[in-house]
């Protein structure tokens, strides 16, 4: 070495070739049912990590296939759901050397906001598909394949983010819904109580969050509630923020 700087020509003397890395897709899908959040996760039937639970995903179908297409797929393939309607996202790649042990992977996680909605069907490479409590998956004895444990608790970071500043709460409700819906969806994706009257005046106070239907929604006690769909606002002026920053 005569210590000058490498020119990138230089390359060729040290028969460098591009390295081999398999391209995969992974999906972070997040729902409110039973007053808490759950993901989707789906028990491997394929080594490695055969009869663990994961994220629903895998790798693209060929070299010409387009990452958000595969995402489409593999959602249909191995939960049985249909990309039509739904809020997805790309979260972020995921690439360390050793997170796979078949050979060297990168993955493309896309995260997907949906209202409560039956249980998946299994398909593909999984055995069942089911919706899991968040809390329950992130807990320290709990097992997940691959680095699937870090990329819900990222999953869940975005999804609580996102509820501050955009009107995305509102994907995990049906298409009309009450007042009491829209805020226990913020409950419970911050895992903090709210008021009722501030929230009720932050949210009829940002234009275009809600329109309302112009129907009640009957009750077994009370005032029928008023039903409102998501208007054509995407962002939130002002950000309506949380009082905690904790991650499950």
């Amino acid at each position: 070495m005569d210590g000058r700087p490498r020119r990138v020509t230089d390359f060729a003397d040290a028969e460098w070739a591009i390295p081999e890395v398999a391209v995969a897709v992974d999906l972070a899908v997040l729902t409110v049912r039973a007053g808490a959040l759950h993901i989707m996760l789906v028990e491997r039937g394929i080594d490695p990590h055969l009869g663990e639970l994961a994220l629903p995903g895998g790798f693209l179908a060929s070299t010409s296939e387009d990452i958000d297409a595969a995402a489409a797929r593999e959602l249909g393939e191995e939960t049985g759901l249909s990309p039509q309607g739904l809020h997805l996202e790309q979260l972020r790649t995921y690439g360390a050397p050793d997170r796979d042990p078949r050979r060297r992977v990168v993955t493309v996680c896309y995260l997907a906001f949906v209202p409560d909605l039956p249980s998946p069907t299994a398909g593909g490479d999984a055995r069942a598909a089911t919706w899991v409590p968040v809390e329950k998956v992130l807990r320290r004895r709990v097992k997940v394949a691959f680095d699937h444990k870090k990329i819900i608790a990222d999953a869940v970071e975005r999804a609580r983010n996102k509820l501050e500043y955009t009107t995305l709460a509102a994907a995990f409700c049906g298409p009309e819904f009450t007042m009491t819906e829209l805020r226990q969806v913020y409950e419970t994706v911050w895992d903090e109580e709210l008021d009722a009257g501030n929230f009720h005046r932050k949210i009829i106070g940002i234009k275009g969050f809600l329109v309302p239907t112009g129907v009640r929604a009957p009750q077994q006690a009370g005032r029928p509630a008023t039903l409102y769909r998501r208007g054509p606002a995407a962002l939130l002026h002002p950000a309506i923020l949380r009082s905690t920053r904790s991650t499950p």
